[in-house]
């Protein structure tokens, strides 16, 4: 029996339906992430983006069916005291939870790094919860950040993963140095730049691609390092910041410049996967901001 399973069996139900709260938030995240359009490389509601093996709907299947393993990993948290226990037990789930990906997929990596850095958030949500302890995304997120900082013991060394092999190749942290640090970019530049969009009277998903903008500019995202090296990192992430400095998406100038961000990315044959996966992240932080002012948590 999968690691998965037996957590879930063995959960009260009072735990059981905290999880499941949190892991449906998880999925809301997930899913207005891959709805948000037009995103530069990226798929959304129009196109692929820059791949030839992913589209919304199967995007979309992902999600779904990765979210018992979210609950899986919330309920972890609020079972969990020790941290080097919990550490392996999530560990263990999430790789149970990529295998139910990449069979639901057909072998396509829809969701890895959503897999590591929201099932990390997820638990430290569930464990904050369950302590009586802030939801604040920065308290969450340190949280995560401890967490991530311990060691999984039973992972591989080596996995072969494009985004492993770009930190490597090009001396950069990636996912997992964002996770460690408890995750900067989305507590500084994708929430700041999502609550200062939304302050200013900007719709929703003008915030939105700002936040995901934001991130892009600053983050060293492997998911194009892999694709296009460090020339293609360097183009996307001078785009991002002229859409910013030309006021963000919802201004003429910034429209103009997010699509010629856009164009680069296609004409390069990248993708900010992994700003996507931190854009998915401040959602959910955001969210779960919102569920604790309105007493949902």
């Amino acid at each position: 029996m999968s690691t998965m399973m037996t957590t879930m069996m063995m959960t009260t139900a009072p735990v059981r339906e905290r999880a499941a709260a949190l892991a449906r938030q998880v999925l809301q995240a997930l899913l207005d992430e891959v709805t948000l359009t037009p995103k530069p490389g990226l798929v959304d509601l129009r196109s692929r983006g820059a791949h030839t093996d992913l589209n919304w709907a199967l995007m979309c299947h992902s999600a779904c069916v990765l979210q018992p393993v979210f609950a899986a990993m919330a309920q972890a948290g609020w079972e969990g005291n020790d941290d080097d226990g919990l550490r392996q037990r999530i560990g263990a789930i999430g790789r149970d939870g990529e295998a139910l990906m990449l069979a639901a997929t057909g072998g396509v990596n829809t969701h890895r790094g959503a897999i590591w850095a929201l099932g990390l958030l997820v638990t430290a949500a569930a464990q904050q919860g369950a302590r009586g302890a802030s939801l604040a995304p920065k308290a969450v997120a340190a949280r995560a950040g401890a967490l991530a900082r311990l060691h999984d013991r039973s992972a591989p060394g080596e996995t072969g993963n494009k985004g492993e092999l770009a930190c490597r190749q090009y001396r950069v942290e990636g996912a997992r140095g964002q996770a460690r640090a408890g995750f900067p970019l989305v507590t500084g530049a994708g929430l700041q730049a999502l609550h200062a969009s939304r302050a200013r009277g900007d719709n929703e998903t003008t915030a939105r691609l700002n936040a995901l903008l934001a991130i892009i500019s600053q983050l060293d995202d492997t998911c194009v390092l892999s694709r296009g090296g460090e020339t293609a990192l360097l183009a996307l992430q001078a785009g991002a910041a002229r859409v910013l400095a030309a006021g963000g998406a919802a201004t003429a100038a910034g429209s103009q410049a997010l699509l010629a961000l856009e164009a680069v990315a296609l004409a390069r044959g990248v993708s900010p996967g992994g700003a996507a996966d931190l854009l998915a992240a401040t959602l959910f932080l955001d969210r779960l901001t919102e569920g604790e002012a309105h007493g949902d948590a």
